[in-house]
């Protein structure tokens, strides 16, 4: 750890659960001294000035035309496109990806992360809980996504902007999407989450127009909000009443707080800088998401999963995520569009990042629930009913990449076989990975854990440790 005595102030080191029984036989309810250990461990403690922004490629990138490319392998692995030089020698990348290869030098590629879990369901739940993914074939998830764990352990803090925000796609906003629930950290973590297009000039944010009279009428009546949050006696509301607590407050704070409309109003960054970004959905995402923890968030979550919107045509072999099987779309002609979008936004967040001197404050995080195989399969389009080229899914292999954060940057860690089929060498986890973020954060995922359901202390992770060569 950073600063040991740097660590979440909300959940329970394990040491102190082994005093709950004699506490409890003494008349001490456990919500009872939760409370009272929190409120005197908060007393005096500073949260250090970090954040992460992560980028969440749903469906699956495929990581032999990314940050992994194999061009010494069989036709029938390597793919149509080749590898191009960075200002990094020895890492190489898609030639779809021109402006990452200028500030290579600013990222690092982990190219030997892998799981066990195929299915989208299980894969996002597992890689985004760092634990089993349990029930099998949806996207609820059993542990709080990492986004809920950070927000627990920041739930003192009040900076007048969402501590947690999420922005999607419409229609896909909805908690359980992508495996973003809270679990048995219950409502008051899951993140501010909303739907849109900030590069629409008719972009706006909810709860954060409000007329100034009707301010005024919301200040005069929290006192009365106030007095009918709190339950009869005797009645245990548990988890739910403080989730409705957090959320009113986090409302409250929205409307009130002209910080926060400042960090959202994208419209006042310069135009050549939202050019740089590109002028569409996920360019404007990524600069969003660096207003937003520039003004205070301490885990935002910018979706990037379907680049045929703001006016840009859909392409008939293209498919709306990153699931590109064969059946979804032409993997190679889809990428020809979705890679230079995205090579544009990601190497200009990092760039701002760095230019910015947040580098040290902001780690960025990007990576999907999995790669793809690393043999190409044909089959008939259901869009195009042609025979076309895709790749299935593929947990024996991921390629991620990460920036910012103080963190080692202009290298490679790790590598997979010859055909990208599995780690080589320095086998790592997504574990490993939410190691190093917690690490960043100053959070103590070692001596941290949380009540499940049925009140078991839980840890953070159950396994992984930062990544050395990056720390």
């Amino acid at each position: 750890m950073k600063n040991p005595s740097l660590s979440c102030p909300g959940p329970l080191p394990r040491r102190e659960f082994l005093k709950l029984g004699s506490l409890a036989l003494g008349g001490t309810s456990l919500s009872a001294l939760l409370s009272l250990r929190a409120n005197a461990k908060e007393a005096g403690r500073s949260v250090p000035d970090t954040s992460v922004i992560f980028l969440w490629l749903p469906g699956g990138p495929p990581h032999m035309e990314t940050y992994d490319m194999k061009p010494d392998a069989p036709v029938e692995y390597r793919g149509d496109f080749k590898p191009i030089r960075t200002t990094v020698p020895g890492l190489d990348v898609c030639e779809l990806l021109p402006m990452h290869a200028q500030v290579a030098d600013k990222f690092t590629l982990i190219r030997s992360i892998a799981h066990r879990y195929p299915g989208h369901g299980d894969g996002m739940k597992h890689v985004l809980t760092g634990r089993e993914p349990g029930d099998p074939g949806n996207f609820i998830v059993d542990h709080p996504m990492v986004g809920s764990m950070v927000a627990k352990c920041r739930e003192k803090i009040r900076r007048g902007v969402p501590n947690y925000i999420t922005v999607t796609d419409p229609g896909r906003d909805g908690i359980d999407v992508f495996g973003f629930g809270s679990a048995y950290l219950g409502p008051s973590t899951l993140p501010f989450i909303f739907a849109g297009d900030p590069s629409d000039p008719k972009f706006q944010v909810p709860n954060l127009a409000i007329a100034p009279q009707a301010l005024d009428r919301l200040s005069g009546r929290l006192p009365l909000l106030r007095d009918l949050d709190h339950p009869p006696m005797g009645r245990d509301t548990g988890d739910l009443m403080t989730g409705i607590d957090v959320s009113q407050a986090r409302a409250i704070d929205m409307l009130q707080s002209p910080l926060a409309r400042k960090a959202f109003d994208i419209a006042s960054e310069p135009q050549k800088l939202r050019e740089r970004y590109g002028m569409h959905a996920w360019g404007q995402r990524c600069l969003l998401a660096r207003r937003l923890v520039e003004h205070g968030a301490s885990f935002v979550t910018m979706v990037l999963e379907n680049p045929y919107q703001s006016g840009l045509p859909v392409h008939k072999d293209g498919v709306y995520n990153w699931d590109s099987h064969a059946v979804n779309c032409h993997i190679f002609n889809d990428l020809k569009f979705r890679l230079p979008i995205y090579d544009r936004c990601v190497s200009a967040l990092i760039e701002d990042i760095y230019a910015r001197g947040l580098d040290q404050k902001v780690m960025l995080i990007v990576t999907g629930e999995f790669g793809r195989t690393p043999r190409i399969e044909n089959q008939t389009g259901t869009q195009t009913g042609v025979k076309q080229p895709g790749r299935d899914h593929w947990p024996q292999a991921m390629a991620v990449l990460v920036s910012g954060g103080g963190l080692k940057v202009g290298q490679v860690v790790g590598s997979t076989t010859a055909k990208g089929e599995q780690p080589k060498d320095r086998p790592l986890t997504p574990n490993d990975l939410w190691a190093t973020m917690f690490r960043h954060l100053d959070i103590d995922y070692d001596n941290t854990a949380f009540l499940d359901h049925r009140g078991r202390p839980l840890s953070i992770l159950p396994y992984g440790k930062p990544i050395a060569e990056l720390v």
